[in-house]
């Protein structure tokens, strides 16, 4: 085991491109149940400051190479135990560098259900089999050879039963060969095409798909994926085809080395007969199933991104803002919440129907904004949010005081509300109302009310349902966890949803820090968390760093410095000539100069405490409670409304990114429809994915290209503007 452990650790760091002593000293955090971002922050002296991304990376390829090191160990028992282990199946298996190619090393010895060969290993048909393929001319006449096989009790009659059963078993060797899979499982993936056609005589959204054909290793993940449903749902008859006259002639000359005898010709069929009836489809199978899983992983990681990017927009802070819930036939829903996110006040308008009262709805919303000094509205943009956009726009224009309203991405916002959550959270509102609370929340910060709802159901994804759920969902996990400890989370007022994500606590202790809050009034240390139930030590070293006190009785709870390093702060700021009052006032300001003066080998040494680490502590104290959210653009407001009939070519607009897909982004520019930037259309050089310069929540400057009114939609481009 320690072999295969020190394998892994060159494996992962050759594959990740790092040094050796950083895959040991990762792996070694990993298996001591440090979190990633825990990792990530407080240990870069250990991993030469690998940062989240890669640590998940390291982490998840980590948990495969394991898997197939203990995948090897049972495949060796389990052959051992049949007494047909030898030294070259045993090279085999632990030269064998993926799942797939251990399953092919392990086909002849897997337990199987009763096969055409099998029952023809029944009949005592091996022996003719072996003497078949072995081709080396001691047999003058198969049929002859074969005679010696009949026995009518049981079930061969003839010769040609004995041959055709002699066959099969030679079929399914040359099927059960690894080297021979794998090569043709290559020249599959190489060469092969999915083809679909239609399955109904009807229209559907898959109708482009309906006469198909796409080369199987060079299909973008969002075809593929969008084959796979239509199939799923029944509209797609989806085939992977490969060269089989190709694949059948490699097969031959590679099971006939010795042509010319009389059992060449049987061995020719048999493969001919392996390769369609057994190896074919078996390998079509296995390699939609790998370019399924590529796409889910090429899909994951741009949901990823996405979702990293929704997250992390600046949150509005201190603002009263209106959230607006729009509907038809049941009204929009309106709330009112402050500066904290407290809810003021709820109701319902109706003014999206002609036979709605608009001006009364407007009399209703002017009400709510001047009693409540309401600065900015948030409109959900799902159904009837233009009818609601144009009534709030035009009142806005009648105010004496500025104030602008936004377009809120409301995905998720109906499964928060009803939940069991929401419903605890406010068990005083209705579904509906609930909503419009979290719209108007989801502005002020993202990130706290986004973290209510599944991730999966944020919906800034492609095919998000078609994926494997649980990969999905760990990954999008991680993508939450990674941004809520990168931000960090104010102690005293985090909700338990919020505090379930910060490193080292989960839902149990979340819930058990808000008790002991509620009964304890407000955190004054950190310390004070390791008097929370089931909050240990362990615990404590993980998540003491990521939480906030802004008003405590230490300056540095409020800093991303970690406890365990208060001494060195302390003294790195004493040793540097600044008091505590310095860093509370922000006084400062020249402390990496200072540090860089004073020497930071130097001082490392001289406190005992790493290089990168005392470079972290001063970044720290130089922005105590830093949000990096405050860094990034502020997101688009809006005062006046624009529909697509305002639309025209060549007009440049302000947008905001709402999604970003394999072809393109969406882009919101202030009408009902967002529209498309395709890929070929985001800036002038060559770009493998939009991701590469796009992320959801940017503020990006658009050109229209075109306008279809009829079908909704709109053509953008980012370029020459």
């Amino acid at each position: 085991m320690t072999d295969m452990t020190e394998n892994i650790t060159e494996i992962l760091a050759k594959e990740l491109d790092i040094k050796l002593w950083q895959a040991e000293n990762t792996i070694a955090l990993i298996d001591d149940g440090n979190t990633i971002p825990f990792i990530a922050r407080y240990r870069k002296e250990a991993t030469g400051s690998l940062d989240d991304v890669t640590l998940r990376e390291f982490e998840k390829r980590l948990t495969y190479l394991r898997n197939l090191a203990e995948k090897r160990e049972d495949i060796i028992e389990l052959i051992d135990k049949q007494g047909k282990l030898t030294d070259e199946i045993r090279s085999a298996i632990y030269d064998a560098s993926t799942l797939a190619e251990l399953d092919d090393i392990y086909r002849p010895y897997k337990q199987k259900k009763r096969t055409r060969a099998s029952a023809a290993r029944e009949k005592g048909l091996e022996p003719l089999a072996v003497a078949i393929f072995k081709q080396d001319n001691s047999i003058s006449s198969v049929e002859k050879e074969a005679e010696m096989y009949i026995n009518e009790e049981k079930g061969v009659m003839t010769a040609d039963d004995a041959i055709a059963g002699a066959m099969d078993i030679i079929a399914e060797e040359i099927s059960d060969n690894a080297d021979l899979r794998k090569k043709l499982r290559t020249m599959t993936y190489e060469n092969g095409v999915i083809s679909s056609k239609a399955s109904k005589d009807e229209d559907s959204v898959y109708s482009q798909y309906y006469e198909y054909a796409e080369s199987i290793s060079k299909i973008p993940p969002h075809r593929l994926l969008a084959l796979n449903r239509g199939e799923k749902e029944g509209f797609l008859t989806v085939k992977l085809n490969a060269d089989d006259d190709m694949m059948i002639r490699y097969l031959i000359r590679n099971t006939t080395p010795k042509r010319g005898s009389s059992t060449t010709k049987y061995v020719e069929l048999a493969a001919e007969d392996s390769y369609k009836r057994l190896i074919a489809p078996s390998l079509a199978t296995e390699i939609r199933n790998l370019a399924t899983e590529s796409a889910e992983d090429s899909s994951i990681s741009v949901f990823s991104k996405n979702l990293n990017g929704l997250l992390m927009q600046p949150p509005v802070k201190g603002k009263v803002v209106m959230g607006v819930d729009p509907g038809y036939r049941t009204g929009c829903k309106i709330a009112v919440v402050d500066g904290t996110g407290k809810v003021l006040d709820t109701g319902v308008v109706y003014m999206t129907l002609p036979s709605h009262d608009a001006e009364k709805a407007k009399s209703i919303l002017k009400n709510r904004i001047l009693r409540y000094n309401v600065d900015i509205v948030s409109i959900g943009n799902g159904t009837a949010s233009k009818e609601s956009e144009i009534v709030v726009a035009e009142l806005l224009k009648t105010l004496d005081r500025k104030v602008l309203y936004a377009m809120t991405n409301e995905a998720g916002a109906s499964v928060y509300s009803a939940s069991q959550l929401a419903s605890e959270e406010f068990p005083e509102y209705d579904v509906a109302l609930r909503s419009a609370v979290s719209i108007a929340r989801r502005l002020q910060d993202p990130l706290a009310e986004l973290v209510k709802i599944d991730p999966k159901s944020i919906g800034v994804g492609q095919y998000q349902h078609d994926m494997n759920q649980k990969k999905l969902g760990e990954a999008l996990n991680g993508v939450v966890e990674d941004c809520v400890n990168n931000v960090g989370v104010d102690l005293n007022t985090a909700s338990p949803s919020l505090l379930s994500y910060v490193s080292g606590i989960n839902k149990t202790v979340a819930k058990n820090i808000t008790l002991y809050r509620e009964e304890n009034g407000k955190f004054q240390t950190r310390k004070q968390l390791m008097k929370v139930p089931k909050l240990g030590a362990k615990a404590f070293l993980q998540c003491a760093g990521f939480l906030r006190i802004s008003d405590g009785s230490n300056f540095l709870d409020n800093t991303s410095v970690h406890p365990e390093s208060y001494k060195a702060a302390e003294a790195m700021l004493e040793k540097l000539g600044y008091s505590q009052d310095d860093v509370v006032n922000g006084n400062i300001r020249d402390i990496k100069s200072k540090l860089k003066s004073y020497g930071l080998d130097k001082l490392s040494e001289e406190l005992e405490t790493g290089s990168i680490t005392l470079s972290d502590i001063a970044d720290s104290l130089l922005k105590p409670g830093r949000d990096p959210r405050d860094e990034m653009p502020e997101p688009v407001l809006r005062s006046d409304i624009l529909s697509m009939d305002d639309l025209k070519p060549d007009m440049v607009l302000d947008g905001v990114v709402r999604n970003v897909i394999d072809f393109g982004a969406f882009v919101d520019i202030g009408v009902h429809q967002d529209g498309l930037v395709h890929i070929s259309q985001i800036c002038d050089r060559y770009i493998k994915h939009p991701t590469d310069v796009l992320s959801v929540g940017d503020n990006v400057k658009v050109k229209v290209m075109e306008v279809d009114s009829k079908r909704k939609r709109i053509s953008l481009t980012m370029k020459n503007i």
